[in-house]
């Protein structure tokens, strides 16, 4: 069975080169690429043409969103899923102007990649001044570019609460204690709205799971899987 990794907004595939090579004992892990489309449906199905006929779904942040489409689209395909670090809630209205303002950037606007107050952020209060961190997160967005930044910002993220029911695989929901940008009680709506799901919390991680708690994260999702497989 096959792994696909959906990362999160302005995340590539070294998001998870600390869970990786653990999570190949489960099958080839594959990774979904965001970087050319400008909708959470479209991102869905790039994703989905390019992934194997059944496979393990893992989503973290934005790539949420997109798991939980690509669950949709193709129920029979998804063999389980596991949610990380997001939501099923609509962007706030400060949250779309924010984003669209940066959206709408021109493109001779030099990018540098994300700032390192957004990024402190993201990550628990006291890995604030852990420069090794912040700089592996920002160099992420410099990979991807300011074309891919502007696009990914002026995404909307809708609501999904009222489908969440369509969703009848295993799935795995895992919150961090100290997420600055996604509460537990938000974790904890998934976890009502999809049936049968399972809700692990890693306390001591900031919302950048796979690079600030990947043992952590692996010490939830490696057993689940097993159990998963075993059913």
């Amino acid at each position: 069975m096959s792994i696909l990794l959906v990362p999160g907004y302005m995340a590539d595939e070294t998001l998870w080169d600390d869970v990786q090579q653990p999570l190949e004992k489960y099958g080839p892990v594959k990774h979904a690429d965001l970087r050319h489309d400008s909708s959470i449906e479209a991102m869905a199905g790039r994703a989905l043409a390019g992934a194997p006929p059944g496979f393990i779904l893992v989503g973290f942040s934005m790539g949420g969103y997109v798991a939980r489409e690509i669950a949709r689209l193709a129920p029979g395909r998804v063999r389980a899923l596991v949610l990380i670090a997001t939501s099923t809630r609509a962007d706030t209205p400060s949250m779309r102007q924010s984003r669209g303002t940066v959206g709408k950037a021109g493109a001779s606007v030099a990018f540098s990649g994300l700032s390192k107050t957004a990024i402190a952020t993201s990550l628990h209060p006291k890995q604030a001044g852990n420069e090794a961190l912040i700089e592996r997160v920002r160099a992420m967005g410099v990979r991807l570019g300011g074309e891919v930044f502007r696009r990914q910002s002026a995404i909307v993220r809708t609501s999904d609460r009222e489908r969440l029911h369509e969703i009848r695989c295993p799935t795995l929901i895992v919150a961090a204690g100290q997420d600055r940008l996604r509460s537990r009680e938000e974790s904890e709506e998934m976890q009502a709205g999809i049936p049968g799901s399972e809700l692990a919390v890693i306390e001591d991680s900031g919302h950048m799971v796979p690079i600030e708690a990947p043992q952590a994260l692996l010490a939830i999702v490696e057993p689940w899987l097993r159990k998963v497989a075993a059913a």
